[in-house]
């Protein structure tokens, strides 16, 4: 069966290939009447023209494909914000493309220079590490790139991400208004900036009540996981921290957190508060449910799709997103909320020392 051609469509549509090419493209849909837009688009429909992608990355030298670069595909966390990337990016005539690098760095810089040799037009990526040499020569060759969820040291490329501090404080104050004074927190590695300043927010929002502070009272997780998680929590069980309250750097922590309480035989929430980070999928189902700290997944990865042309080198996003009465011209920090399921987190009534 012959393929269909553009010219086809202009000539059983009665206006210029050129006319055709901007109805059918949705980045030029706009420059042409509404009227001429239905008519090409009825007449491609009925003689099935499907547009030949390698033709048109030829005449505009792009391709059209924006990959995003995630560090575990399994995680709950990422599919959120994949899902939001990708209703931006089709609209715009873009195609995701997503990439695993299993949170190999090895992995990663082969993945990122076989996207680019394939000509993608820019990059999502959201497995920075704190210091990051990969992303470092991303901006230095004026790549477009856009980091979501995790920043760098050195704040070359744009960022999206939420507002921290906020959430961690929101946790610490629940907490708080519970009546916990003794509270933990199991963070995330410090070797991204997720983990270092969710840690950060910790140890000012203890500060800022005027808790009482300790060595040991904040631990790293080596990895966003729920194994990390309940190796933590058992380090934490087994020292002379006292505690009646974790708060754990992302939900997969917390989730190794409630199942070591569970191995010890300490009850949750009657002996031992738990907040989560992030609300993954399904932490309302849990039994009994874990409260946790809302980020807007979604909006996050939207918002890198619409930054995606604006990224690399010295070019910086424009514009700028307020949070919590901030303004910050590369970083875009959007709102957390806390999701209370007071299951989790009782008022504190039983002291440490009765609970082993």
């Amino acid at each position: 069966m012959q393929r269909v051609k553009l010219a086809d469509v202009a000539r059983a549509a009665g206006v210029h290939p050129g006319t055709a090419s901007r109805a059918l493209n949705p980045l030029t849909q706009d420059q042409v009447s509404r009227e001429t837009y239905r008519r090409v688009t009825r007449a491609a429909q009925r003689l099935g023209y499907v547009p030949n992608a390698v033709a048109r990355g030829l005449r505009t030298a792009r391709s059209y494909i924006i990959a995003m670069v995630v560090p575990d595909v399994t995680n709950p966390l990422f599919p959120p914000m994949v899902r939001g990337a990708e209703q931006v990016l089709s609209k715009a005539g873009y195609t995701l493309v997503l990439t695993d690098t299993d949170n190999d760095a090895i992995a990663e810089r082969r993945q990122v220079q076989l996207l680019r040799a394939r000509g993608t037009d820019g990059f999502i990526i959201a497995t920075a590490r704190w210091e990051d040499p990969l992303l470092g020569e991303l901006a230095a060759a004026h790549i477009p790139a856009v980091l979501v969820n995790r920043n760098t040291s050195s704040a070359r490329l744009p960022y999206i991400g939420a507002d921290e501090r906020t959430g961690v404080a929101l946790a610490v104050d629940h907490l708080v208004g519970l009546g916990h004074r003794k509270i933990a927190y199991l963070a995330g590695p410090q070797d991204t900036s997720t983990g270092r300043e969710r840690a950060a927010a910790f140890r000012q929002a203890v500060r800022s009540h005027g808790l009482p502070t300790g060595r040991g009272q904040v631990r790293a997780c080596t990895a966003y996981t729920e194994a990390a998680g309940a190796v933590a929590a058992r380090a934490l069980l087994a020292s002379s921290q006292d505690c009646t309250a974790i708060l754990a750097g992302n939900d997969l922590i917390a989730f190794g957190v409630l199942s070591e309480l569970a191995r010890a035989g300490i009850s949750c929430p009657d002996q031992m508060s738990v907040i989560g980070f992030n609300d993954l999928p399904l932490v309302d189902k849990l039994t009994p449910p874990l409260t946790t700290v809302r980020l807007p997944l979604a909006d996050m990865g939207g918002i890198a799709a619409r930054d995606r042309d604006r990224g690399g080198g010295t070019q910086r996003a424009g514009g700028a997103v307020a949070a919590r009465g901030r303004v910050r011209r590369t970083r875009y920090d959007r709102p957390a909320k806390i999701f209370i399921n007071f299951e989790h987190s009782a008022n504190a009534r039983i002291a440490r020392d009765t609970k082993r």
